[in-house]
């Protein structure tokens, strides 16, 4: 974690631009919000601006910034706020019981693009567990943490610190830092988060698996559909509570409610470590395609095991740099 002299203030924003991309992965797991992550790195760096007069160079510009970063996490979630994924909070419903229940915005994990919340490293052991750790499953365990735990086990576990290092940044001993990664770590098991395959690279069965998925939905044709699905897949569409599981619910809703997206495109794109697609829907005057959904898709033992469509897409197609219409 060494860094080089203290910066003065005329090479500071380059500074500290230069740690924004690893500060949001940083906030992404410990807020579980794309766009939480962003203001609280801005507030991070509106801090930093502020205070780098008291900043004397005993530690690094880096370690200095996670400290600040760690402090606006804290006081976002000591505000209340915690994160979840539809299947966190309900039971599976079958089809035939479907309603469409929304809940507030801030209930719900959101997806980031992983270009947002990387940063571009040659090891790829490390590149390996930084998308390990945003994939939405280990997301969502995440959020049974205590807010300092969450902190402690992202330190320690994803980004490599030294226990020492860490209850520094926290102000506490190490022993209380090795106390709560172990709580952490029997909590995380606890939880159980369900291991799916990362996105990067693709092996060829796995881009295999992709394209008859695509030529399966855009087709609807719910029998090739099925034979890519895991017996107890799941789907769920946040903001709604909803979520069905087992081939018989999830075509069963396809063909019901989810008829309307007979006659759709997916356009590729990579989430949370894992292979998504932007869901383009017909448009209702006939011409080309309107945005419908980000859908980010889990795959386990060469088989589909989830698929999450995120529906709010008025913040997602921006967030990804996406079209706001496909063409016919």
């Amino acid at each position: 974690m060494s860094d080089l002299a203290a910066p003065t203030p005329t090479d500071l924003d380059a500074r500290l631009e230069g740690h924004r991309r690893e500060l949001t992965g940083y906030c992404y797991r410990m807020l579980g919000s794309a766009f939480e992550a962003e203001d609280a790195v801005q507030d991070t760096m509106v801090r930093a601006w502020r205070s780098f007069d008291r900043f004397e160079g005993r530690s690094s510009l880096r370690s200095w910034l996670y400290r600040i970063a760690t402090n606006v996490c804290l006081d976002m979630l000591n505000a209340g706020n915690k994160r979840a994924r539809p299947m966190d909070l309900t039971e599976s419903t079958p089809v035939a019981q479907a309603a469409l229940n929304s809940r507030p915005e801030v209930t719900w994990l959101e997806p980031v693009p992983d270009g947002r919340v990387l940063a571009s490293v040659e090891d790829p052991a490390e590149t390996a567990v930084g998308r390990e750790t945003i994939r939405l499953a280990f997301m969502a365990a995440l959020q049974h943490l205590p807010p300092k735990q969450r902190a402690v086990l992202i330190l320690r576990e994803v980004l490599a610190w030294k226990a020492s290092e860490v209850a520094e940044l926290l102000e506490t001993t190490v022993a209380s830092v090795n106390s709560a990664l172990q709580r952490a770590r029997s909590t995380l098991a606890e939880a159980g988060p369900t291991a799916t395959d990362t996105a990067d690279p693709l092996d060829e069965e796995q881009q295999k698996l992709l394209a008859r998925y695509v030529s399966a939905f855009e087709g609807y044709d719910m029998e090739a559909l099925t034979a890519l699905l895991h017996e107890d897949a799941t789907l769920s569409m946040p903001p709604y509570d909803l979520w069905l599981q087992g081939h018989d619910n999830i075509v069963g809703w396809m063909l019901g409610v989810g008829e309307v997206c007979r006659g759709s495109r997916l356009v590729p794109v990579v989430a949370n470590g894992t292979p998504a697609f932007a869901h383009y829907h017909p448009s209702a005057s006939g011409e080309g395609f309107d945005p419908w959904a980000l859908m980010v898709i889990e795959m386990t033992e060469g088989k589909v095991s989830g698929i999450t469509s995120f529906l709010d897409v008025d913040r997602w197609f921006p967030l990804f740099d996406l079209p706001a219409k496909l063409d016919a």
